[in-house]
C-alpha cells in the first residue's frame, strides 16, 4: 500500500500565514470583534462592509476596524 503526498506546484500560491491572537498584523485591514482580531482585508472599504454586515446581524457585538499600516483602530457603530 503506497501513500501519495500531496506538492505545492509552482503556480499554485502558498496558504496564508494563520491571524496570531497575540500579535496584530503588519499589513492591510483587520475586522477586531470584541478585542479579538478576526478577518484580514486588503482594503478598508472591505473591512468595513463586512464589519457593517455582523454589525447589522448582531448589533450588541463591539466591532473595530485594525489599520495596520497606521496602526489605528476605528469603532463601527
Amino acid at each position: 500500500m503506497t501513500t501519495k503526498k500531496s506538492l505545492l506546484s509552482i503556480d499554485e500560491p502558498e496558504p496564508k500565514k494563520p491571524l496570531r491572537a497575540d500579535r496584530p498584523p503588519t499589513e492591510g485591514f483587520v475586522i477586531i470583534v470584541d478585542k479579538q482580531f478576526k478577518s484580514e482585508f486588503d482594503t478598508a472599504e472591505a473591512a468595513e462592509t463586512s464589519g457593517r454586515q455582523l454589525k447589522a446581524a448582531y448589533p450588541m457585538l463591539q466591532i473595530e476596524i485594525y489599520d495596520a499600516a497606521g496602526k489605528t483602530r476605528t469603532l463601527l457603530s
